[in-house]
């Protein structure tokens, strides 16, 4: 089963919501679990953790009112309890978040200015200032400040690594995850496209939807282009220096635009995006 968030920029809009495909089936039906929450909806990241047979912890990122965090329960996969909201001074930009366990967490803020002036010396200098923070059950703290647009980011608990994307800077930036939390620079994969939300297959692979023409991306956002094209990568991350990237798919944005995110179950992989109100699989011939 595959939890996914409608994501939008901006304010609430209908539809907007928490939904669960069933993979055990192939009819790929999504029921809305987030139904029962009363709160306005502008989700962005998203980040499940698993405590035991039938209870999950869900950390989401909520634009609606504010910039917070929400945290639920999920029980038997069909049950979503309201846990808590968590908000933050460190919490202005939120793009992505990580789970570690039910109650640390990293995320990624994809701003480093906090006003308009700023923010606009920061799209037009791409500066590379964006902070990752991590949540470790009482006090927030910055782990790293130096990524341009930091983007999606996850983590691989077999080999203690965590990855961050910078589609400003077309890279993936590989870490170290200290004890303490703090993170320790490993490398920088260079990736030529600009890479947005980070999925682990069974393998440790990363799965990585993304933008190859940024430009145009910014254009489909505003609604000024009718389609933004679509790329999803693969990288088998094995050491520092050793990693391959390979193209999965390439699209112009007539089968889905602005590519985001693109988890593999099996041989499927589950291809989301902005704007577009669809998901679309492919069959993987890996």
């Amino acid at each position: 089963m595959t939890v996914q968030q409608a994501e939008r920029d901006g304010e609430a809009k209908k539809g907007d919501g928490i939904y669960m495909i069933d993979l055990s089936k192939d009819t790929f039906d999504i029921k809305l679990l987030s139904k029962n929450f009363k709160k306005p909806l502008a989700l962005h990241g998203i980040s499940l953790i698993q405590l035991d047979s039938n209870h999950h912890k869900l950390f989401v990122i909520n634009h609606a009112a504010g910039e917070n965090i929400e945290v639920f329960d999920l029980y038997h996969w069909d049950s979503l309890v309201h846990e808590k909201t968590m908000q933050h001074e460190l919490i202005f930009s939120p793009n992505d978040i990580v789970a570690i366990s039910e109650t640390q967490f990293y995320f990624t803020n994809d701003k480093y200015y906090n006003s308009k002036i700023g923010n606009l010396f920061e799209n037009y200098s791409g500066i590379a200032k964006c902070e990752t923070i991590y949540f470790d059950g009482k006090n927030y703290k910055v782990v790293n400040n130096n990524i341009a647009y930091a983007n999606g980011i996850n983590y691989d608990k077999k080999r203690n690594l965590i990855y961050i994307a910078s589609p400003r800077g077309f890279l993936i930036a590989v870490f170290e995850r200290l004890e303490n939390g703090d993170l320790k620079h490993i490398e920088n994969m260079d990736c030529g496209t600009g890479v947005d939300n980070i999925k682990l297959d069974k393998k440790g692979n990363l799965s990585i939807g993304c933008h190859p023409n940024l430009l145009v991306f910014k254009s489909y956002q505003k609604g000024k282009a009718k389609n933004a094209p679509s790329e999803i990568i693969k990288i088998n991350y094995r050491k520092k220096g050793d990693y391959d990237i390979k193209i999965l798919c390439v699209n112009d944005g007539t089968a889905i635009s602005a590519s985001t995110v693109a988890p593999i179950y099996n041989d499927l992989i589950f291809i989301g995006s902005v704007m577009d109100d669809h998901f679309l699989v492919l069959k993987s011939e890996d």
